[in-house]
């Protein structure tokens, strides 16, 4: 048993945290897909060391869906995974992008 009460609004900060950098991007990166949040996209794209780059990609309104796909493409393709010196940056924004939409 566990002394924290548990709410249906989503996992805690604590549960968040112990989860690795990859595995917050996955669940983030798929609740942005699904709420089709281009914004959340862009804000973490422009955090990553390659962030000119980024700004190659096309941001036109009828294609929120093929963008964001890129998006993602695009942050495999400039990180490899690899957080370098943005990791404490983006598990924060990952971290509280979650605790602010999470899944239904």
């Amino acid at each position: 048993m566990t002394d924290t009460p548990s709410t249906s609004a989503g996992p805690s900060f604590e549960e968040l945290d112990a989860l690795s950098t990859e595995e917050l991007r996955e669940r983030a990166f798929a609740v942005a897909r699904e709420r089709r949040d281009v914004g959340f996209f862009w804000s973490v794209l422009r955090h990553l060391p390659n962030a000119d780059e980024a700004a190659a990609l096309d941001g036109a309104p009828n294609s929120v869906g093929p963008t964001i796909d890129e998006a993602a493409a695009l942050w495999r393709e400039l990180t490899g995974h690899g957080y370098e010196e943005s990791a404490p940056l983006l598990r924060a924004a990952f971290i509280d992008y979650l605790m602010k939409h999470p899944r239904k």
